[in-house]
């Protein structure tokens, strides 16, 4: 997933901060923590865990998992749906540094 070059001065501006247990998360997104745990399983997201075993997820990996429940409700299967963002962010990378290139060639 797209890495970031600043980090927010608290934990609660950090995107990346491994906020919400399995089962906040869950019903943040209106599903069930089988379904977070099969994201895990299809390495689409890795949740930090806390210092009790406990999946922890953050609001960037709350995000995917949002796109791809939007994928399976559409009748995609998990697996597919995991690939499927793996690919739009590799595309969305590629197309940075090609406009990044684009941009050192003017």
């Amino acid at each position: 997933m797209p890495s970031r070059s600043t980090r927010p001065a608290t934990p609660l501006d950090d995107d990346d901060y491994p906020a919400y247990t399995m089962g906040r998360a869950a019903d943040m997104l209106g599903t069930t923590p089988a379904f977070l745990r099969s994201l895990g399983e299809h390495r689409l997201i890795t949740p930090l865990r806390s210092e009790g075993g406990h999946r922890r997820y953050s609001r960037y990996q709350l995000r995917i998992a949002a796109r791809a429940r939007e994928l399976v409700d559409a009748g995609t299967a998990v697996e597919a749906a995991c690939r499927i963002i793996v690919l739009e962010d590799q595309l969305e990378e590629a197309q940075r540094i090609n406009e990044q290139l684009r941009a050192r060639a003017r």
